[in-house]
């Protein structure tokens, strides 16, 4: 059993916010973060992309704050501060010098309570046009940037919340409208749908003051539209495989698989599959295609885990000039497929275990991490406790645990594979930098 302990209180105000507050006078700052449960898998057909579109929006100014004001004024009181969006949620956190709380405690009040005086067609043009040079830069133009969206839309069916990725299509950003933008929020910005923690060098009774303060008269939404179905069956029933050319350096082979949800124990089992495959040097992947047969460039082996349905576990392999790509791929399953048949040994359980245990403790030494911890555990299972039981989860992980969920998702009937090529490339799969113009493809798709 590990020794990890953050104690913390959890409180709602009248109108529905959570708060918690996790006291630590270890140093002198404070982290404050807010999470909404809200992200892309709550928007509808044609207005993909608002959820990430409308966290840029939050940075443009409130009632009381002008544009852009809300990130000077953190700064220049010493702090830092940003904002992110996934399938599941949407977050806004602060790190200040603990004697700065306050102002962070405001400014995140002002925008939840008040954002709507200050939407302007100005301010929606301009973030529409950050956000789809984001999606240029990130997926569009980005060498590989398109595996995500790919492997997303296959794993999960067309209609399922999961099919679109968070940044939404160009069509829908260019659609919106002011009003559209304006919906969203009332909908979904309200205190009773979002988690407020405050963690460091704090005094709880002083921060409830301040919470009561300045967040208590934002008024609750009254009802949210409601997800339906989410769940998927374990598999997506028979291969799935797409080669795309594209401006790419070199070959490059991807895996996707669909996953146990998140919060499910058997994913913590794939976290560990994914430190025995390609966690470090020491790892199978690694010392296989990388060290001794020098057939791979790099190798990955991860997991995503999404509440709804299903989680992504996925790899890839960047295949050296002059390897054939069948050899590449043909190692790499092979060492998947041995997961699958064969317990890890104590030694490799172990290891894994210890690079988790370093992770996770090295997270939570930090005061934002353990702020966006609680949070997340809060909005995603309703369970802020679980930052103090997931690293027993994840010591408790047996060697035939990994086996069993290898053999359930490991499976051909399972996979999306995508191999990119560069341009040009000669058939054999030597790979060779020629220049081209980024996104175009050729590609094959046979399920």
């Amino acid at each position: 059993m590990s020794d990890v302990h953050v104690p913390f209180t959890d409180e709602r105000l009248p109108n529905g916010l959570r708060l918690i507050i996790a006291e630590d006078h270890l140093a002198p700052v404070a982290a404050v973060n807010v999470w909404y449960n809200v992200g892309s898998k709550h928007e509808q057909p044609g207005k993909t992309g608002f959820a990430h579109l409308f966290e840029h929006v939050m940075f443009q100014g409130s009632a009381n704050v002008g544009k852009a004001e809300h990130i000077a004024l953190i700064q220049a009181a010493g702090g830092s501060m940003n904002g992110t969006t996934w399938l599941d949620r949407t977050n806004y956190f602060e790190t200040m010098p603990s004697h700065q709380l306050e102002l962070a405690l405001w400014l995140e009040a002002d925008r939840m309570g008040t954002l709507l005086s200050a939407l302007s067609q100005e301010n929606l043009d301009n973030q529409r046009a950050v956000v789809k040079n984001e999606k240029r830069w990130s997926y569009d133009n980005r060498p590989y940037g398109s595996w995500s969206e790919k492997i997303q839309e296959y794993l999960y069916p067309e209609g399922h919340p999961y099919h679109h990725t968070t940044i939404g299509s160009m069509e829908d950003l260019d659609a919106a409208s002011l009003e559209d933008v304006g919906q969203f929020f009332r909908t979904w910005y309200a205190p009773n749908n979002a988690v407020l923690s405050v963690v460091g060098d704090v005094d709880p009774a002083e921060v409830r003051r301040w919470v009561d303060h300045y967040f208590g008269a934002i008024p609750a939404n009254a009802s949210f539209p409601q997800l339906g179905d989410l769940s998927l069956p374990p598999t997506i029933g028979g291969e799935i495989r797409e080669t795309v050319t594209d401006n790419v350096p070199l070959p490059r082979i991807y895996w996707g698989f669909r996953s146990p949800a998140f919060g499910d124990p058997r994913l913590d089992a794939l976290d560990l599959a994914g430190q025995i495959l390609s966690g470090g040097k020491g790892s199978r992947l690694h010392r296989r295609l990388v060290r001794k047969e020098r057939l791979a460039q790099d190798v990955s082996f991860f997991s995503m885990g999404f509440v709804g349905g299903a989680s992504i576990t996925a790899g890839w392999a960047t295949v050296r000039p002059g390897v054939d790509l069948a050899v590449v791929e043909a190692a790499y399953w092979e060492e998947l497929e041995r997961l699958t048949r064969e317990p890890v040994t104590a030694d490799e359980l172990q290891r894994a275990k210890a690079l988790i245990e370093s992770d996770e403790l090295g997270a939570l030494q930090s005061t934002d991490e353990r702020a966006d911890r609680l949070s997340m555990y809060a909005t995603l299972f309703d369970d802020p406790g679980m930052i103090n039981r997931m690293l027993d989860r994840y010591l408790s992980v047996t060697a035939e645990q990994i086996r069993a969920v290898a053999a359930d998702v490991l499976r051909v009937d399972n996979r999306v594979v995508l191999t990119y090529l560069p341009k040009g490339a000669p058939p054999d799969g030597d790979a060779q930098d020629v220049p081209g113009e980024a996104g175009s493809d050729d590609k094959q798709v046979v399920a």
